[in-house]
């Protein structure tokens, strides 16, 4: 007669070899498959143009002299002029001051106390 085996093996390795490969397949198909929707953008006005906001730059050296644009000033007069230069500026643009790292602290926040005070509010120091 025929006898059943009481401990049957199971053997599953082409099993995991199938699913490797089919695995590895996903992989690769997977990055170049495109996904495209159908959107429907809202219609904007294409005339109005963006306006960047002007910056002024303001460099101090060691010697403290202060350079806007081409103009230097020496530090003891720079609130007066500036006030003065500034009154036909735009009091919107952004300010960066870059003053030399052997300068004394308060002299850097003399130069600006005295930009804030002509009316400017966005005011930033620049650091290397």
């Amino acid at each position: 007669m025929f006898s059943w085996d009481d401990n049957p093996d199971l053997n599953i390795t082409p099993l995991v070899d199938v699913m490797l490969v089919l695995m590895a397949i996903l992989m690769i198909t997977a990055p170049t498959i495109n996904f495209q929707e159908q959107i429907d953008l809202p219609q904007g006005s294409k005339t109005v143009k963006v306006n960047k906001p002007r910056t002024l730059t303001i460099r101090m050296d060691k010697k403290q002299k202060i350079y806007l644009n081409n103009d230097t000033y020496a530090l003891d007069t720079f609130a007066d002029d500036f006030v003065n230069k500034s009154a036909k500026m735009d009091k919107n643009s952004e300010v960066y001051i870059r003053a030399d790292e052997q300068l004394k602290y308060k002299d850097v926040m003399y130069l600006l106390k005295s930009v804030k005070a002509a009316g400017f509010e966005k005011v930033s120091l620049i650091t290397l």
